[in-house]
């Protein structure tokens, strides 16, 4: 059985195994690619024989990725309008996104 974490980032919690590749939240502080990336809030590890559960996280566990790319979402648009009053808003959205690979569990 392959080794899993459990990752919080972002507001969200990510399943993740060695080489996953999974778009989180907008990270600060990296921007180019090849960036390394640490996620410290580890919930749970599993490596097939052993399963260690945080509360709510685990200490001194971490979680090395590298940064694909950063990039936006395609546009998401949002109308409103109301009949026979003339009320017309379009807008539109793109939301921020950070590509990154896993390279090392705990």
């Amino acid at each position: 059985m392959a080794k899993i974490a459990i990752i919080e980032t972002g507001g969200k919690q990510y399943v993740v195994t060695k080489d996953s590749v999974l778009n989180v939240e907008k990270l600060d502080g990296v921007s180019e690619k090849g960036d390394k990336v640490t996620f410290d809030k580890v919930l749970l590890t599993d490596d097939g024989n052993e399963t260690k559960v945080g509360s709510p996280y685990i200490s001194g566990a971490k979680v090395s990725a590298e940064l694909i790319e950063a990039g936006r979402a395609d546009k998401v648009t949002i109308i409103r309008y109301r009949q026979k009053s003339r009320h017309f808003v379009k807008r539109g959205h793109r939301q921020p996104y950070t590509k990154v690979r896993i390279t090392a569990l705990p």
